[in-house]
């Protein structure tokens, strides 16, 4: 905890905050969840990115969790495959937005995931998007922060008349 609030008060001095944490439970989740990295940091958001299991280090997540505002964090996106608790242990931890991000698994593909994330109970919310969605997991933060942030909303609403731009401009 401690250096989480060393970390948070340099980054302050420096003028860096951290603005969305990006939180996966397994490295192997690391190649879906870098589409919301790739997203946040093209539109100069700064990403707190970890690695954190929601069974096998449950006290660093709390800790993490816990902390998260206070680090700076506005929203969290969580990915996880299997079983996939992250995002709903993170939405009971904070009250911070949790995004979760569904990754596609072996066993069920990726419908477990899915349904461990939209089935959450009432009162603790976890947005959740399409499996392996993680890219419009970004989307949807910066959409978001976008709201309280004007130079960030207009960067957000060229992004979406780019996209139109690109597709009336198709031929076939």
């Amino acid at each position: 905890m401690l250096r989480h609030l060393v970390q948070t008060a340099l980054n302050n001095r420096m003028g860096i905050i951290m603005r969305v944490g990006v939180i996966m439970g397994s490295a192997s989740d690391l190649p879906v969840m870098q589409a919301a990295i790739d997203t946040l940091e093209s539109f100069g958001i700064e990403v707190d990115k970890r690695v954190i299991s929601a069974h096998r280090a449950a006290h660093a997540l709390m800790e993490w969790a816990e902390s998260a505002e206070d680090r700076g964090l506005s929203i969290i996106i969580a990915g996880a495959g299997g079983a996939a608790h992250l995002a709903g242990v993170i939405a009971g931890l904070t009250h911070l937005p949790v995004i979760g991000v569904p990754v596609r698994s072996k066993t069920l593909d990726g419908l477990d995931s899915l349904l461990s994330m939209v089935q959450m109970p009432s009162g603790i919310p976890v947005a959740t998007v399409a499996i392996d969605g993680a890219k419009n997991a970004a989307l949807l933060a910066v959409s978001i922060l976008a709201l309280q942030e004007p130079e960030l909303r207009e960067k957000y609403i060229d992004f979406r008349r780019q996209q139109t731009e690109k597709v009336l401009a198709t031929v076939i």
